[in-house]
């Protein structure tokens, strides 16, 4: 246990609040970078988002392709069938199309993003973890994105409000499904479990009175959009957490975050996403709480976490996700992925998806796990495999000089020292690419440390 050089600090803000430094990042002062992360300056990404419609419904689809095939009026059994499967493909392939591009534009927006907002959106896209996988809308999952971003580092009440309402969310935890006289209890038990409260910190009856307050949010098919239908609301009194009264979706929020256990919960997961996988001391929970404060202030909250000693601390390394590495080692290569050839795309897309992590795809509602996880023998294998492809892309003549290759990449790579093990791992390799493509895999560059 020991305090980190101030070098190593700068290195560690960038890739907690960022995705990594960008060249040049790391030669300025501590404060100097926490005062750029926090800025509510401008931000440098401002690629804006793609134009996204939603697909043809599959029933337009079908009798398009009907048509197409000369079916009769009727519509032969064999035409329909054989309609009904080039719908269903052409729906699919556009709705992969689309999440590709959303995909794609926000990997470019983490590349060139300078300020702390874009790491924060990646953050509570994990938390509030929806999945297009069943979503299946682009439109849907972008605007929850903007939701996101607009809320990343202000008040987690404004954040938590515009979630429990959000299309993707709803269609996600089948928030369709849950009307009155039949609540269906998903959103409201993940939203005290897992995105607000934690395991122990409410009942059953707590959920199934929280699911009739959230009856009457529906997504409409036709416009895609969430909108709340007084007919399908239950506004019958309920008893949720200890307090009684005829609540909406508005009053499920309030009485759940009111609970003192929320700030310790969401605090709780902003530090172990953010600063240590060893949970904070009981001072420095009073401390967080604090600036918390009844505002649910998140960025005031960012700037006491990285105050404390512990973000300091030499133990307080923690393994990077396969998204954060991968933008990083964007950044410090000075690849933008919108550059790239279609091509590499889609390869950049793969080789996240082998490592088992990509953009709006979480495995579960539960998001994405940590630490050794992402350390297994085949992750290692695919990493080492995007790491060749992003290498071969960028401009490496700094790195042909073989008295000061090995640490060269060194520098490129944003790492303050080498262990012996690694120096001597990369003393062999004499191709630019391939020495970056090692060095990037290496624990010191792997492990935000």
């Amino acid at each position: 246990m020991g305090e980190i050089s101030e070098r190593n600090a700068v290195r560690r803000l960038c890739d907690r609040l960022s995705f990594g430094p960008a060249p040049g990042e790391l030669d300025a002062r501590f404060e100097a970078t926490l005062a750029r992360l926090l800025s509510t300056a401008a931000d440098a990404a401002t690629t804006p988002p793609p134009v996204l419609t939603p697909p043809q419904p599959t029933k337009a689809l079908r009798k398009k392709g009907a048509k197409q095939k000369g079916a009769d009026e009727n519509g032969a059994d064999e035409d329909k069938t054989a309609a009904d499967r080039a719908a269903r493909k052409a729906a699919n392939k556009a709705r992969a199309a689309q999440e590709a591009k959303l995909s794609g534009w926000w990997l470019d927006r983490m590349v060139a993003s300078d300020r702390a907002t874009e790491r924060l959106t990646w953050f509570w896209h994990g938390h509030f973890a929806t999945s297009n996988q069943k979503v299946r809308s682009a439109p849907l999952m972008l605007a929850q994105n903007q939701v996101l971003r607009t809320y990343a580092r202000g008040s987690f009440t404004d954040l938590a409000q515009a979630l429990v309402v959000d299309a993707a969310m709803i269609r996600w935890l089948d928030g369709n499904d849950n009307r009155e006289g039949s609540p269906n209890e998903n959103l409201a038990r993940e939203f005290l479990e897992l995105f607000t409260l934690g395991i122990g910190h409410y009942s059953e009856v707590d959920v199934f009175e929280g699911a009739r307050a959230l009856t009457g949010w529906t997504v409409r098919r036709a416009s895609a959009k969430a909108v709340f239908v007084a007919a399908r609301h239950d506004s019958g009194e309920k008893t949720i957490l200890g307090k009684a009264g005829e609540f909406g979706a508005k009053e499920f929020v309030d009485l759940a975050l009111a609970k003192p256990e929320s700030a310790e919960f969401v605090i709780g997961r902003l530090w172990f996403r953010l600063v240590s996988s060893t949970p904070p001391a009981p001072e420095t929970v009073r401390r967080l709480v604090a600036a918390y404060g009844s505002e649910r202030d998140i960025g005031a909250v960012l700037k006491a976490m990285v105050a404390d000693a512990a973000f300091r601390d030499s133990t307080s390394a923690l393994v990077k996700q396969p998204v954060e590495w991968a933008v990083g080692l964007m950044r410090a290569l000075g690849i933008q992925p919108a550059k790239l050839d279609d091509k590499t795309r889609v390869m950049l897309l793969a080789g996240l998806r082998g490592m088992g992590q990509l953009p709006l795809r979480p495995p579960s509602v539960g998001g994405w796990p940590s630490g050794a996880s992402w350390l297994t023998t085949s992750a290692g294998v695919t990493r080492l495999r995007l790491a060749q492809l992003l290498a071969r892309k960028a401009v490496l003549g700094q790195l042909e000089k073989s008295s000061a290759r090995v640490d060269g990449v060194r520098v490129l790579l944003g790492v303050d020292a080498w262990s012996a093990r690694t120096k001597d791992a990369l003393a062999g390799l004499t191709d630019p690419a391939q020495l970056t493509a090692v060095a990037a895999c290496a624990p010191e560059y792997v492990v935000s440390g």
